[in-house]
């Protein structure tokens, strides 16, 4: 019999960690190949670690809601053949895998600090340990540790949250910290005012996704200075369009063609034309990403949202982008969404009018600069101009509104881009063929 050692798999290229949900499989239970053996949950995305092997399962190493470090050993299987090795302490591996994900994610740490406090986790607060390794090489100290507003289960504090704290740290004036001669107090967030609950009121706890959904808005409103621009565009042309091809493209794709990719490719056309949205903002310095991503906002079942993200928007065609949206989409439903799924993201659109709204003011999807909102499509009396004179006439109408970060995007060219799109649906050939 071998033992074979069922790891975390790599995630994603900014995911190293993960909580444990529950396990699917106990001890004793006979698994198989690709069989799911537990649930994890990421900063972004929920799912199952399945197994490599066939075997039965005879030893968890983890228990639930423990973080685990990507490359460290949840389980063992036991199997009938040479499977892959183990090592005698699995538990012992934890810490120094954890300091070499630390050391990737703090390349700019020439050598650890000590710190005027340890760094450990009480039943206050627990901290894992690349967080707890990542703190330490840079010279957190606990009551500065416990102050860091965590996005992770419970509250928890990340990998990200630390990262996005050590860049806007390292752009503070430094401050002289004595070191105290008795434990340093802790900096509580400001308390909101208390809810009155009334006789027959129902308290309602937020889902891990609602807390983590709630810190970002918070987040991105106080780190971001939103302006919006609005913009009325007639869509009468792709609405006949797509009524005319949308039957013969069903049969021959397989495929539904909603109005979303089309809007996409036009978004995604705006974006290489004006490249300075496709940003975003470390410190004092901008970083122009060279792959336009696309994040598209998308309603869950249970009434959270997820942000699966197209890559490479502006390299596929009609058909492609079709295919693209309608999977992500549908895998955001089924709750089958990877890591990967949705990171990378460099500008974000959401579709308002889905649920009947003409327009709105979306919050950014930090740390992108610019997000739009696509609103309802609506059959209105306009006029017309023709060389003949001015008609009134009905038209497909819908408005499109832009939310950017005043701190990097003027209105100039927060205007020119969304009237860009615009201008692109505006001018649809009528003619295309897919």
């Amino acid at each position: 019999m071998a033992r074979f050692e069922l790891k975390l798999p790599k995630m994603g290229e900014s995911v190293a960690e993960a909580t444990l949900t529950s396990w699917l499989k106990e001890v004793g239970d006979t698994i198989e190949a690709d069989e799911a053996v537990l649930e994890i949950a990421t900063d972004k995305v929920d799912s199952e670690v399945p197994s490599e092997v066939d075997g039965v399962l005879v030893e968890k190493l983890f228990n639930v809601d423990d973080v685990v470090q990507v490359g460290q050993t949840i389980a063992i299987i036991e199997t009938d053949g040479d499977a892959g090795t183990t090592t005698e302490a699995p538990k012992a591996e934890a810490k120094p895998e954890a300091e070499v994900a630390a050391q990737e994610v703090s390349k700019t740490v020439v050598a650890a600090k000590e710190t005027t406090e340890a760094i450990t986790s009480s039943d206050e607060r627990f901290y894992s340990p690349l967080v707890k390794n990542m703190a330490k090489a840079e010279g957190i100290a606990q009551s500065e540790l416990d102050a860091i507003a965590g996005t992770g289960k419970d509250g928890r504090v990340t990998k990200n949250d630390m990262i996005t704290y050590l860049k806007d740290r390292s752009s503070q004036p430094v401050k002289a910290v004595a070191a105290p001669s008795a434990p340093a107090a802790k900096v509580a967030p400001k308390a909101s005012a208390p809810v009155a609950v009334s006789d027959g009121d129902e308290v309602i706890e937020l889902t891990r996704m609602g807390k983590m959904i709630s810190h970002h808005m918070v987040q991105s409103v106080q780190t971001s200075a939103h302006v919006q621009s609005f913009i009325e565009a007639d869509v009468t042309n792709i609405w006949n369009w797509r009524k005319k091809v949308k039957d013969g493209f069903a049969k021959r794709e397989g495929q539904n063609l909603t109005f979303t990719p089309i809007f996409m490719e036009a978004i995604a056309r705006a974006l290489r034309e004006f490249p300075m949205m496709n940003i975003s903002l470390q410190g004092d310095t901008i970083v122009k990403k060279k792959n336009i991503n696309l994040g598209m906002a998308a309603a869950l079942p249970d009434g959270n949202l997820i942000v699966p993200v197209i890559k490479n928007a502006d390299q596929l065609n009609l058909v492609g982008m079709t295919k693209a949206v309608n999977d992500l989409a549908g895998r955001a439903r089924e709750g089958k969404l990877s890591p990967d799924d949705v990171q990378g993201g460099t500008y974000t659109v959401t579709n308002v009018g889905t649920f009947g709204s003409i327009m709105g003011t979306p919050i950014i999807n930090q740390p992108q600069v610019g997000i739009l909102a696509l609103g309802a499509i609506r059959k209105v009396p306009a006029v017309i101009e023709t060389p003949d004179g001015d008609f009134i006439g009905i038209r497909y109408k819908m408005y499109l509104s832009h939310s950017y970060d005043h701190r990097v995007v003027n209105g100039a060219l927060g205007g020119q881009f969304v009237k860009a799109v615009k201008d692109y649906l505006e001018a649809w050939d009528k003619n295309r063929e897919i």
